[in-house]
């Protein structure tokens, strides 16, 4: 019979099924490629598309699960194409989530990333002699792996890397193609990140509990009666990276992985409410504070980070403050400068060409211009114009010690160490300490202590130890008679109140630490702080000597600092 004929066969219900399907398949392609056209910065222009295309696609997902069989029969529908849909859909959200920086969008991808594993969409694949059908398997399971490790799930990350190695090795030996030695860098690149973090907090039986550093009900101090602070929240936040050689995955560096969850509340588990693709209504959204938004920009040229800087400038609202947090290559200046303005002392390097990196620092000594993707202080004066909070963590992150605040609004710089000691140096492949204490204070505080495990029981009373710490901190800044009125504007929004405990916190470490006896390896920050009445606070220091003593490494601390200068 002709193929004609067969058509003809089916009746026309059935037919009709299988047109609407190809209409909804081909509207949603249409629509997803079309997000790549989307601007990256602003919060408005892509909402409306994104929600068209979260339609079209629930439309879709539900139209193939009531017209299965008859799609099955007449259309010849796979397993590895509705394995697809859900991974278009597990997409969605992913790079919804990135958007709106609301942290449920993560668990909705987890949920169907997770149901193409677990019903094996793709298991079919292996079968076919297409090795472009697996290569949409191995893309699968490198994004499935980013989100796992955004929500922290690194039980399933492990088992992924082993499944996503295995079917590398199956794809390279029967396909013989080219691309095997980004996918085994990719393996590489994951394994390790899975890594990066310097001490492992076990259970009795020796299995690893999973911790997270996101902000929790009980992660902040709270304000307490008395405190004057002001009534600024954080809206906006650039998270900048382009560290030599630090361990990344998927354009997203150890560091930028550490702040960005240090700006983000505990994900709601919104999959055990929703059990179907799309938009949340309103009603249903979580009623807390939502996450203040942020832009993940890896390498980006001086032309790519003004861009979205002007964005978030432009888009911020009134009473809110924009973060910049810039983990970065030092540049330093070439030679003498007859002057000390904002482009006089170098900064940080945010975008490498590839030639001129060799080193953490990069000098031109011969060459009389300056390096052209260098952001100086004097780039970020202004966007002074509105409250702003900068965190530099570079090996010259000195240079925004010479800020000049012009317009009078609230401008706080937290900068990290320029060097760190020679025992500590080969670690900031696996991030930068100065990071780390902003994002899990007490594990930077056990790296310090040359601690690289801890049972359970003792991490939690650690944790609750430094809960009392980072009260105690917070009676310090706000009772400060001397302190600079930026910080205390800052102070009232829960994530750079957090911030700046952990901040002192680090600083007043660093400052008993022993092995930390030079200038440059201590923080700074502009304005500068009140030394006596924060991190050379007696009161403070006896309150490390304790936690030093609860880990049995008071020995690397000195008991009274001020009298070793």
């Amino acid at each position: 019979m002709s193929s004609g004929g067969a058509e003809d066969d089916i009746p026309q219900g059935e037919r009709k099924t299988v047109t609407d399907f190809c209409y909804l398949l081909d509207k949603s392609k249409q629509l997803f490629n079309g997000l790549r056209d989307l601007p990256q910065y602003g919060q408005k222009q892509w909402q409306s598309y994104f929600g068209r295309t979260f339609d079209v696609y629930t439309k879709l997902w539900k139209f193939q699960q009531q017209h299965r069989q008859v799609l099955d029969n007449r259309y010849g529908l796979k397993r590895w194409q509705i394995g697809e849909i859900a991974s278009k859909i597990g997409q969605l959200y992913y790079h919804y989530y990135l958007r709106t920086s609301e942290t449920s969008y993560l668990n909705e991808a987890f949920s169907f990333y997770s149901a193409i594993r677990q019903r094996s969409y793709y298991s079919q694949v292996n079968k076919e002699d297409r090795p472009e059908l697996v290569v949409k398997k191995l893309r699968y399971y490198a994004r499935f792996i980013v989100v796992c490790l955004l929500l922290n799930k690194m039980d399933v990350v492990k088992d992924l890397v082993k499944e996503l190695s295995d079917e590398i090795e199956d794809y390279t030996h029967r396909f013989n193609t080219e691309d095997q030695v980004e996918w085994n860098l990719v393996l590489q690149e994951v394994a390790a990140f899975i890594e990066a973090d310097p001490v492992m907090v076990l259970n009795d039986d020796n299995t690893i509990v999973i911790t997270s550093n996101r902000l929790t009900e009980t992660g902040a101090p709270l304000l307490e009666q008395g405190m004057i602070v002001g009534q600024l929240s954080l809206a906006d936040a650039l998270i900048i990276g382009n560290c030599n050689n630090q361990v990344k995955f998927s354009e997203l560096t150890v560091d930028m992985f550490r702040m960005l969850q240090a700006l983000e509340r505990e994900p709601m588990n919104l999959a055990s409410q929703m059990n179907k693709p799309g938009i949340q209504e309103s009603a249903d959204k979580p009623t807390r504070r939502e996450n203040p938004h942020k832009y993940l920009l890896y390498k980006p040229t001086f032309s790519q980070l003004y861009t979205f800087l002007a964005a978030s400038f432009k888009e911020l609202p009134a009473n809110s403050v924009l973060l910049i947090y810039l983990s970065a290559t030092g540049v330093f200046p070439t030679g003498r400068s007859d002057g000390e303005g904002p482009y006089d002392f170098g900064g940080v390097l945010t975008n490498s060409n590839r030639d001129i990196i060799n080193g953490d620092a990069i000098h031109k000594r011969n060459q009389s211009h300056k390096e052209m993707h260098c952001l100086h202080p004097g780039d970020l004066y202004p966007f002074t114009r509105k409250p702003l909070f900068i965190i530099v963590d570079s090996s010259n992150s000195v240079a925004y010690k010479n800020f000049t605040n012009l317009f009078g609004q609230p401008l706080v710089c937290l900068l990290s160490p320029t060097a760190y000691p020679k025992a500590l140096q080969d670690q900031s492949q696996r991030g930068s300490l100065f990071t780390l204490f902003l994002n899990n204070p007490l594990m930077a505080f056990l790296f310090v202590s040359g601690l690289s495990s801890m049972r359970r029981g003792l991490w939690e009373k650690c944790q609750e130890y430094l809960r009392k710490i980072n009260r105690d901190i917070a009676q310090l800044l706000t009772h400060s008679r001397s302190i600079d009125q930026a910080f205390l504007q800052f102070f009232g929004d829960e994530f750079l109140r957090l911030l700046l405990t952990r901040f002192v916190f680090c600083s007043a470490t660093m400052r008993m630490h022993k092995a930390f006896r030079e200038t440059r390896n201590y923080p700074e920050s502009y304005p500068q702080l009140p030394r006596d009445e924060t991190v050379e606070n007696p009161h403070l220091q006896k309150h490390i000597l304790e936690l030093a003593s609860i880990l049995d490494v008071r020995n690397i601390f000195f008991e009274n600092p001020m009298d070793d200068y």
